[in-house]
C-alpha cells in the first residue's frame, strides 16, 4: 500500500460512531500536528488545525466530518441478545445479517444482526423491510452465559460495522466502511500537508466536526471557535453508477469531485460554487455537479453561523454510503485534493469579500 491508501485504511477502520469520535480525532492530531502552526478543540469534540499563509485573513476552513453511521447498546434482554439504537441513517434492508462490533470497557465484541431463515417466513413477511426497533444482535447468547458480566457489554456502549479496508481487483477502487466521511478527513489531512510547501494568501482552517450524522451538531459549536470568512465543506457524492439504470448518471466514480449545487439544508454561496466550477475546468480537473433533495452535510450550519459564511459543498462519489461497506475510486480522492488546493490558492481578501457582494 502507498501512503494515502495506508491513510484510508487508517482512517476508515477506526471506532468513531457519533458522540464517540476519539480514535478519530486523536488520530487526526497525530497525522496534523506537524504540519500545521496549532490545534484547538471545541467542547463538543470538533477539531480545528490552523495553518498561516501570507496573510491571517481571510480564514478559509476546510470540514469534513468525523463520525460514522452506527449503533448504540439500548438494553440487553434476559436472554443476552443486544437490542440497538441506531445513529445515522439506516435502511433495514442493508442491516439484517451483518457483523458489528460493540465497543465495551473490556475490548471489542464481535455480534451478527440476527436474520430468520427464508424457510421459516412466510410470503407476506419476505415483503417486508424489517424495522430496526425489531432487530437484535447476537454475541453468542446462551443459556446461563451472562454477556454483561463476561463480556462487558452494557448499556450505552457504541457499536461499529465491522468491515476492513480492501483495495479491490480494479486496484483503483477501495472498500471500507466509514467513507463516509473518513474520505474527506483524509482530505482535510493531504491539503494540510500539502499547504505546508505551497504558498497561500489566507490562512487555512483545516478542520473535522463531531455528530454530523445526528444532526450536523458539531457544525454549529465548530464555526463559532473557527469564526471563518468563507468555507469548503468536504462530503461524500453519493454514487450512482450502478443497476439497473445508473449507468447515465454523472454522480459516477472516476468522474472526479462532485461540486453540489443543492441540498436539503444549504443551498451554496453561487460565486463560490462557480469559483469552483471555473478553478476545475482551468486545471483540467475532472469533476462534476450534483445536488441532495434529502439530507445535508455540515453547511447546513456553517453558512448560517454568526453574520453568515459563504460555503460550497465538495467530495468524491462514494457507492453505498450509509452501509458496511462502500466503495471509492482513488483517481476522485486525489482530483478532490487537487481542487480544494487549487482553490485555496484563488481565496485572497479580494476574491473573499467579492463573494458576497453584488
Amino acid at each position: 500500500m502507498d501512503k494515502t491508501e495506508l491513510l484510508l485504511k487508517k482512517m476508515t477502520e477506526l471506532n468513531g460512531v457519533s458522540g464517540y469520535e476519539s480514535e478519530v480525532r486523536k488520530m487526526m492530531t497525530k497525522e496534523l500536528k506537524n504540519y500545521v502552526d496549532e490545534i484547538k478543540y471545541d467542547k463538543m469534540g470538533s477539531l480545528m488545525a490552523v495553518k498561516a499563509g501570507a496573510k491571517k485573513s481571510p480564514r478559509v476552513m476546510i470540514v469534513g466530518h468525523l463520525d460514522e453511521v452506527g449503533f448504540m447498546v439500548k438494553e440487553i434482554t434476559k436472554e443476552g441478545y443486544i437490542k440497538f439504537l441506531q445513529l445515522g441513517g439506516w435502511w433495514g434492508h442493508v442491516t439484517l445479517g451483518q457483523r458489528m462490533r460493540i465497543i465495551t470497557s473490556k475490548g471489542p465484541v464481535i455480534g451478527v444482526v440476527g436474520s430468520t431463515p427464508p424457510h421459516l417466513l412466510t410470503a407476506a413477511q419476505r415483503e417486508k423491510v424489517l424495522e430496526l426497533k425489531d432487530m437484535f444482535i447476537d454475541v453468542g447468547a446462551q443459556e446461563k452465559f451472562n454477556v454483561q458480566k463476561r463480556l462487558g457489554i452494557k448499556v450505552g456502549d457504541p457499536i461499529v460495522p465491522d468491515s476492513q479496508f480492501i483495495i479491490m481487483g480494479n486496484k483503483k477502487m477501495y472498500m471500507s466502511k466509514a467513507f463516509d466521511n473518513r474520505v474527506s478527513c483524509a482530505v482535510v489531512i493531504e491539503v494540510m500537508k500539502k499547504l505546508k510547501k505551497i504558498k497561500h494568501p489566507n490562512t487555512v482552517l483545516g478542520a473535522a466536526s463531531a455528530q454530523e450524522e445526528v444532526g450536523i451538531r458539531g457544525a454549529q459549536t465548530l464555526s463559532w471557535l473557527a469564526d471563518p470568512d468563507v468555507c469548503i465543506v468536504l462530503d461524500t457524492g453519493i454514487g450512482q453508477d450502478i443497476p439497473p439504470a445508473g449507468f447515465s448518471k454523472t454522480e459516477k466514480l472516476g468522474s472526479g469531485p462532485s461540486i453540489l449545487i443543492y441540498d436539503a439544508v444549504m443551498i451554496p454561496n453561487l460565486k463560490l460554487r462557480d469559483l469552483s466550477i471555473r478553478t476545475a475546468k482551468s486545471k483540467k480537473i475532472p469533476h462534476h455537479l450534483s445536488y441532495m433533495e434529502r439530507g445535508g452535510t455540515d453547511g447546513g450550519r456553517i453558512h448560517i453561523s454568526r453574520v453568515g459564511v459563504p460555503s460550497v459543498v465538495i467530495g468524491p462519489p462514494v457507492r453505498y454510503i450509509h452501509s458496511h461497506n462502500s466503495i471509492l475510486n482513488r483517481t476522485d480522492f486525489d482530483n478532490t485534493v487537487k481542487l480544494v488546493v487549487e482553490l485555496i490558492k484563488k481565496l485572497d481578501s479580494k476574491t473573499v469579500v467579492s463573494l458576497t457582494r453584488d
